[in-house]
């Protein structure tokens, strides 16, 4: 059983749920109003830890710095939505009272009637939950944020505490995301050679020769007398001469021209790419002036 003198530890512990799941770092401690009985703890749950689900502390194991919860991992997520404000109004405490009733197996706290607020370092003298400061009620706060003088010599150690997960180490890293750009190969498109058949016509001036008849007429003379006086007086004769010419013959073959072939070759351009990429960036929130103590 969890009592008031383990808030120091539930503080820096981690929660775990009934089956040993781990669920993310302790954020809160709200406790009854007269500081006897740490009735809640808020737990880191949601995506990076962003949302703070309320557990009762009902039946919760304390071993070292890990607290053991009587519920179950989707239990807790599911848990209704209430803001951490530093106290619990009656309706919020039925609610989660309702939620929770019979989820681990028996009943969810046994202190429905009890008021919760917001517990850390108690002071005895500071139960009551009044300020020191205005002697007004403290709106459930049932002690004191933690200060400088409050820490133990393990507490200072590290300054802060994780609150957004399980805790790693004292400091935040900060990321972001970095272009690598290379190149890679693909296919551009396609070029293929293809041969076909063109028909065109062609005009050759070819020269060509004939014989035409020419008629002579050669007088008598003593060299061709004998010639003249060979054949009978008178008489029917014919005289045939053949007559040649030449005509253009055309004959194709075919002849090998030149060679075609594809080749490639490498050009290289620039191109400008463009893409956005985030990086993280860490500044402080909250009044950091020295000697100022939040209540």
């Amino acid at each position: 059983m969890v009592d008031i003198n383990d808030i120091d530890t539930l503080y820096s512990a981690t929660a775990v749920d009934r089956d040993g799941d781990k669920l993310g770092k302790v954020g809160q401690v709200y406790v009854s109003d007269d500081g006897r009985q740490p009735l809640f703890v808020t737990v880191h749950t949601g995506l990076f830890g962003t949302k703070q689900s309320f557990v009762p502390l009902q039946g919760a194991d304390l071993r070292g710095d890990t607290v053991t919860l009587q519920y179950d991992k989707d239990t807790i997520k599911g848990a209704p939505n209430i803001d951490d404000d530093g106290a619990l109004s009656d309706d919020e405490q039925e609610s989660l009272f309702d939620y929770y009733d019979g989820r681990s197996g028996g009943t969810a706290s046994g202190v429905g009637t009890t008021t919760a607020g917001l517990g850390t370092d108690v002071d005895t003298d500071r139960r009551d939950g009044y300020s020191d400061t205005d002697g007004t009620r403290g709106a459930g706060f049932t002690g004191t944020e933690r200060t400088d003088t409050d820490r133990t010599d393990t507490d200072r150690s590290t300054v802060g505490h994780d609150t957004s997960g399980p805790t790693t180490d004292d400091a935040m890293t900060r990321s972001e995301e970095r272009l690598n750009v290379g190149t890679q190969r693909q296919e551009a498109g396609r070029v293929r050679l293809r041969k076909h058949v063109v028909t065109e016509r062609q005009t050759v001036d070819v020269p060509v020769s004939h014989e035409e008849v020419r008629l002579q007429r050669e007088p008598i003379t003593d060299a061709n007398r004998g010639d003249a006086l060979s054949g009978p007086d008178l008489s029917d004769e014919e005289h045939e001469v053949v007559l040649t010419e030449e005509r253009p013959v055309v004959e194709k073959e075919t002849v090998p021209v030149e060679r075609v072939r594809l080749d490639t070759e490498q050009v290289t351009e620039n191109r400008r790419v463009s893409e956005d990429v985030r990086h993280e960036e860490i500044e402080t929130d909250g009044d950091t002036t020295p000697g100022t103590e939040r209540r």
